[in-house]
């Protein structure tokens, strides 16, 4: 099936009982066991089944599937927000003493992770110099358990040449974990390029209503787990917390998400509610309609402030000029999405004027709304960031992210010019 129609079915068949078309909300907690033995083979992994929501939800399962299909992955798992599948992403192959190496360009809450946090926790995340093939090479070690990128970086607008990047971090037996929050699978299918597991922020452009947080992991089924036993041994040996199961023989290509379902997901519980996993289902069937509005009024919205009097510059992939064309011509057709950063001339005082006189733009730091959304990084998602890591992540004080919904492109336009103007 092509994505329009795996966005509207796949995961799904007419539920048996009730014959319900639309997908139910299973808003339980627990499952019964047909008997002790059931419920044993159910622990053992020996036979499919529900046991606790925590874990799976049959809601949540076709959301699962559905993203998957999507993404041409093997598995999914559902998770609370996009920031639970980031941290479960990592936490799944790393512990105390290893490394995971990132691309510069990220999300505010991706980048605080990574500097703060996770090295708490014993993780240590070496950030590359730019987002270079050979500027990540030079940071892979022994003890490194992936590499981490976002396909168009958040707000930065970047794009990842992930062939290369792949085959290189696969030389060195090393897995590539790609967020693909801003792109969606409707414009690039990250597995299709090597990339061996992706996150998503359901959140953003999948959701696509801003009403719903939600998280996706997508495994892609094909890195050799087995194979490098030595540098990921809690998936190829028994499992102490579920046990002394061993990933790779009970669940095969999907031996990835199985772990992060039993291990991070069941012992620390950031669940998706069903309900909303039912609203993500909602939005999802609208996302490739819904992108191809995204990317052309971006792309308007970019050509008409490069002409601009009152606008210094403009980052947005689309532009042919940009430093990244030709990336997103190579990877997504020319479309890049409908996230864009622009700098307003006079710095940070004007980028504050021109952002509280936005009238349509919505004034709030989410992303992939129907409706269009501003946001001054500078001021918020990144303000916790010091000046030298702003800039190494593409912030500057005169940086607007702009979030360009699909409202009539007059009206987005006519907006934007009379908060120019107030410059």
């Amino acid at each position: 099936m092509k994505d329009e129609t795996i966005a509207v079915h796949s995961g799904y068949t007419t539920e048996p009982t009730t014959k319900s078309v639309a997908v139910p909300i299973y808003q339980t907690v627990a499952y019964e066991f047909d008997d002790a033995q059931h419920g044993a083979d159910l622990f053992d992994l020996a036979v499919p089944g529900n046991i606790y929501t925590r874990i799976m939800n049959p809601t949540n399962d076709v959301l699962e599937q559905r993203v998957a299909a999507l993404e041409g992955g093997v598995a999914g798992l559902a998770v609370s927000a996009g920031s639970a599948a980031i941290s479960y992403a990592i936490l799944n192959i790393a512990d105390v003493g290893d490394n995971i190496v990132s691309m510069p360009q990220l999300y505010g809450g991706t980048y605080t992770l990574f500097a703060h946090m996770l090295p708490k926790q014993g993780i240590e995340c070496r950030f590359a110099e730019d987002d270079s093939v050979a500027a990540v090479e030079k940071l892979i070690d022994s003890k490194t358990k992936a590499i981490f990128v976002e396909t168009i970086g958040n707000p930065a607008g970047n794009i990842v040449d992930l062939e290369p990047l792949t085959a290189m971090a696969h030389s060195h037996g090393v897995a590539v974990i790609a967020d693909n929050t801003v792109a969606s699978p409707s414009l690039l299918k990250p597995i299709e390029h090597g990339v061996d597991v992706v996150v998503h922020s359901l959140t953003k452009y999948m959701g696509g209503h801003g009403n719903s947080l939600g998280g996706m992991i997508v495994d892609s089924g094909k890195f050799p787990w087995a194979e490098q036993a030595a540098r990921y041994p809690g998936l190829s040996s028994p499992e102490p917390s579920y046990h002394g199961v061993v990933y790779t023989e009970a669940f095969g290509p999907a031996a990835y998400i199985g772990r992060a379902r039993t291990v991070p997901l069941r012992n620390t519980g950031a669940t998706l509610s069903p309900f909303n996993a039912f609203l993500l289902l909602q939005g999802i069937e609208t996302l490739p309609l819904r992108m191809e509005r995204h990317c052309a009024n971006a792309l308007s919205v970019a050509k008409h402030l490069q002409g601009h009097a009152k606008v210094s510059w403009v980052r947005y992939a689309g532009l042919p000029d940009d430093k990244y064309h030709a990336l997103a011509q190579k990877y997504m057709g020319g479309h890049a999405s409908g996230i864009l950063t622009f700098g307003v001339k006079g710095g940070y005082e004007s980028g504050v004027k021109f952002y509280d006189a936005l009238g349509l733009f919505k004034r709030l730091v989410n992303i992939g709304d129907t409706k269009s959304l501003a946001c001054h990084p500078a001021s918020t998602t990144h303000r916790q960031l010091s000046e030298a890591e702003q800039a190494n992540v593409g912030v500057t004080g005169e940086t607007m992210r702009l979030s360009v919904g699909i409202e009539h492109i007059d009206d987005i336009l006519g907006d934007l010019d009379q908060a120019l103007a107030a410059i």
